[in-house]
């Protein structure tokens, strides 16, 4: 069956013991990883345990499919449940994953798969979706808000209580990959030492230089039409993962925002005062570079960046056309209209 978004959460914290089989799935590649390390923890503490957990390729399975359902059934050599972790997996794997299903084998192992953004009309997902004892869990990027939320509970796990400044610079900085979040609130309770409250300082002190620009560095380099740096990040970002939707959404807010300062300045305000208003506040290292991007770009081009920015999402949605290459395209473009 399929998880609506209401029951996910629920499933995570308590997942059904029918359920034999977990399918991960979608555009958010951290978030797909850390609900798969949810689970696989309900299963075995130490996920690196040899004598219950076991991990293969989806490309394994293909070329093996027996495999699984041996794996399977197997029993763990020092008692409790045993956890398969499978990554990568795509259509191909579909067949091995058919066998374990019809007819499910004794034991009460839990299999944890981790994909990509399977289609509709994914053979894989399909099977997950009408299997007895499996679950398909769609792992949708997280807006702001969503990402806030779960950014306030990691940091109360720690103890920590954050500004509502800090809190929505973290939210807006972190969006598109769970764990980068994840892991960005661990290194901030480290750094907060006894304290007990995370202020906006803090947040832009300790995340700013890492986490908030890895994401961004492409999308700013297009703003500046600096191909050289454009190229170089996103084929780092690429070669590490990162899913091509969330560069598109951060580039979609990137360009409004500077319709919104555009039309502060429009009004009689300075370009410093316009960049300085403006919320979630923008980390201090980067105020002169945007103030000096108000003024390559005119409303008319902010309009074409962000119609266009928008269409990209939408080619990756309804096209066969690999996802980094819209992203790519789409991103050199708007250097283009930098240069201009």
């Amino acid at each position: 069956m399929k998880l609506q978004a209401r029951a996910i959460d629920g499933f995570l914290r308590n997942p059904d013991p029918k359920v034999r089989a977990v399918l991960l799935y979608g555009p958010d590649g951290g978030l797909v990883r850390d609900r798969a390390q949810q689970l696989g923890r309900k299963i075995v503490a130490d996920l690196s345990d040899p004598f219950r957990v076991a991990e293969f390729t989806g490309r394994a399975l293909a070329d093996d499919p027996a495999r699984l359902v041996d794996e399977a059934a197997a029993l763990s050599f020092t008692g409790g449940r045993r956890l398969i972790r499978v990554r990568e997996a795509e259509d191909n794997a579909t067949a091995a994953f058919a066998a374990f299903f019809d007819p499910l084998p004794l034991g009460d192992s839990l299999i944890v798969v981790e994909s990509s953004d399977l289609g509709a009309r994914s053979k894989l997902r399909l099977l997950f979706e009408g299997a007895e004892g499996g679950v398909a869990i769609p792992c949708y990027v997280e807006d702001e808000a969503s990402l806030g939320r779960v950014i306030a509970d990691l940091l109360h796990g720690h103890g920590l209580s954050a500004d509502p400044d800090a809190l929505e610079f973290l939210s807006a900085h972190l969006v598109g990959d769970r764990m980068v979040a994840r892991g960005e609130v661990e290194k901030l309770a480290i750094y907060i030492g006894e304290a007990k409250r995370v202020r906006l300082e803090d947040v832009q002190a300790c995340v700013g230089d890492s986490a908030a620009l890895s994401m961004d560095e492409p999308i700013w380099a297009a703003a500046e039409g600096d191909f050289t740096t454009l190229d170089r990040s996103l084929a780092r970002l690429f070669a590490e993962g990162t899913s091509p939707v969330p560069i598109l959404r951060g580039a979609q807010r990137h360009f409004q925002r500077l319709h919104l300062i555009g039309g502060q300045i429009a009004a009689g305000k300075s370009a410093e005062a316009a960049v300085e208003s403006i919320r979630p506040p923008v980390f201090f290292k980067l105020k002169s570079r945007l103030i000096a991007q108000t003024r390559r770009w005119s409303p008319n081009l902010v309009r074409q960046a962000l119609e266009r920015l928008v269409d990209a999402e939408a080619d990756c949605k309804k096209t066969h056309m690999p996802d980094e290459t819209i992203c790519a395209r789409v991103l050199f473009q708007l250097a283009s209209l930098a240069r201009r």
